[in-house]
């Protein structure tokens, strides 16, 4: 007989903040495990007329922030997800983007990176690979040329360049070979204090995270949403940092600029910014048209 599902939504809700991405989280929901992070969610009732509302309606609820931007991110539906007992349990994930708000009822915003801080290459491979992760990955593998290439694909070394879009496949391998504390968690069993330093969260919410993070950085490259998350007006510094900050990797100044004269996203207000020193810097705003001029308006952002 087939199991009864438990709907639920949940929701990866981004903003970028003083150049750093941030995730907004709430107090550990109800897994038994009061130290860990959680990301907004709830189930689905008959008084929800759409999944969206529903979303909405959580995030509000535990977070006390109203958002714009809103779209499907992907269906987690595993059998050993539990939460529920006698229930499938299948939550549909959610990526929102928003400019960073004040929150209520203890929901706070995380920085991104402490969730996942082998993803943030701005200023090089990042410490945490090279000294832990890439030697326990090798260690782990035991010379499985499968695994070794799953390892190669996914972290980028061995000459082969970073893929920023792959955090998923990332998180999925320090799973897989007992990096993060998760793995642990749900096999009832001591985490080892040996493990790299990463922000553990509750249930499979970091795994969703990861998720978020590889689908926002793909959709930098083919759609505009990057300026969910800007405000109408602002410099080209400001659109760098904020790309860089989600990409996880640092752009060429000149090389950036150029390629936002090209693709023709943004125009000038025919202001500058107010400045303390120097030169101001001329303002900018988003041109909505280009998404009627051509199919895929978007920062073709180098990954590799």
């Amino acid at each position: 007989m087939a199991q009864p599902v438990a709907l639920n939504l949940a929701a990866v809700t981004a903003a970028v903040t003083a150049d750093q991405p941030r995730v907004l989280t709430i107090p550990a929901v109800a897994d038994g495990v009061s130290s860990r992070p959680g990301i907004p969610s709830g189930p689905l009732s008959d008084d929800h007329h759409t999944l969206e509302r529903a979303l909405r309606h959580w995030i509000l609820d535990q977070a006390g922030i109203e958002v714009g931007y809103v779209e499907q991110l992907y269906t987690f539906g595993d059998l050993d997800r539990g939460f529920t007992a006698g229930y499938r349990n299948v939550a549909v994930a959610y990526l929102a983007l928003v400019q960073e708000a004040t929150t209520a009822h203890d929901a706070e915003w995380v920085d991104w990176y402490e969730l996942l801080p082998w993803e943030d290459h701005r200023a090089g491979v990042p410490d945490v690979l090279t000294t832990e992760i890439v030697p326990a990955l090798a260690r782990w593998s035991h010379g499985d040329a499968d695994l070794e290439r799953r390892i190669t694909a996914a972290f980028g070394h061995h000459d082969v360049g970073f893929d920023g879009i792959r955090a998923l496949d990332r998180y999925e391998l320090l799973y897989e070979a007992g990096l993060v504390a998760e793995r642990f968690h749900d096999d009832g069993s001591a985490v080892p204090t040996d493990l790299p330093e990463s922000v553990a969260m509750a249930r499979d919410h970091r795994r969703v995270v990861a998720t978020a993070l590889g689908r926002l950085r793909g959709k930098l490259t083919y759609r505009p949403v990057v300026f969910e998350l800007l405000p109408d007006e602002f410099t080209l510094l400001d659109l760098q940092t904020t790309v860089e900050a989600l990409a996880g990797v640092q752009l060429h100044k000149q090389n950036f600029r150029r390629l936002v004269e090209r693709t023709r996203l943004v125009e000038g207000t025919g202001r500058r910014a107010d400045s303390t020193g120097g030169r101001p810097a001329e303002v900018f705003r988003f041109r909505p048209e280009v998404v009627l001029e051509r199919p895929r308006p978007g920062l073709n952002v180098p990954y590799r």
